[in-house]
């Protein structure tokens, strides 16, 4: 049985409980979200064709440590960077190394930024020069299931209607639903309850409430949604080698539907592609 409970009175680990948070909380996740966002902005100038992920990540960190934030991948469970890179058939967590950045390319960039205890978790698709239309469009297909994913979010409906919204444009745009990762709980933890689906039915999952705080970041593929990890235990990648792309909010349910915690100050929630 899923139990809720107020934020302040929480134990600082997952225990499989839903929190609430309340206007500190809600405060909170809007500083540490545009820190994240203003950063994500910044990069958007970065990502060209001879760029490596290891500068992109450099940048991560020091934009961080500028502004008082600590990234949250950086020795989380062994990982040793301040972001993750995901390039062309990557699914999530790509690890930045020295290979450059090609024309042609996509790649997702995913910060979360720690402030005052806060987690600000975002991630956005970014096009590598001139690509093709097929990766423009899956591009694009993929934010839209963000956006409705998001549009899903109202108290008393469940979650399960998050993942049928993106489900349901997804395959009807023929493409692909990863299943094997998922959106989570977030706020002063990094991973929290609840598990977020991006897939399923508008009666499954758990009652949306007021005060809860999660992030949707859909993983579509042109091709079959089956992904492997490879041997360094982070990197997943399409089994098809078909191309994948995600975006990624923090959102908190309010009274009367949610609040998108990450969106760019700039306008650049969907960088390189067309207004």
């Amino acid at each position: 049985m899923v139990t809720y409970l107020e934020a302040d009175s929480a134990p600082m680990r997952n225990t499989g409980q839903i929190r609430l948070y309340g206007e500190e909380g809600f405060e909170g996740m809007r500083r540490a979200s545009n820190l994240t966002a203003r950063c994500l902005d910044e990069l958007a100038s970065r990502v060209v064709p001879g760029v490596t992920t290891n500068e992109i990540d450099r940048f991560v960190f020091e934009f961080g440590m500028d502004n008082g934030a600590i990234p949250a991948t950086l020795n989380y469970r062994g990982y040793t960077k301040s972001t993750c890179t995901s390039i062309n058939h990557v699914v999530c967590h790509g690890i930045p190394d020295d290979k450059p950045l090609r024309d042609g390319d996509i790649v997702n960039i995913d910060v979360t930024y720690i402030l005052d205890g806060w987690h600000g978790d975002s991630s956005r698709m970014y096009p590598v020069g001139t690509i093709k239309r097929a990766a423009e469009r899956l591009l694009e297909v993929t934010h839209e299931c963000l956006m409705r994913g998001i549009a899903a979010v109202k108290p008393g409906a469940r979650t399960g209607a998050i993942g049928a919204a993106i489900q349901s444009y997804a395959e009807g745009e023929r493409c692909s639903v990863v299943r094997d990762f998922c959106g989570h709980g977030v706020g002063q933890l990094f991973h929290d309850a609840p598990n977020i689906l991006h897939y399923g039915s508008v009666n499954e999952g758990v009652e949306m409430r007021p005060g809860m705080i999660f992030t949707i970041e859909p993983m579509i593929n042109l091709g079959r949604p089956h992904v492997k990890v490879l041997s360094d235990g982070w990197t997943a990648v399409t089994r098809d080698r078909s191309l994948s792309a995600q975006y990624e909010h923090s959102i908190g349910v309010t009274e009367t539907g949610c609040e998108i915690f990450t969106l760019s100050p700039a306008g650049l929630d969907r960088p390189g592609l067309p207004a």
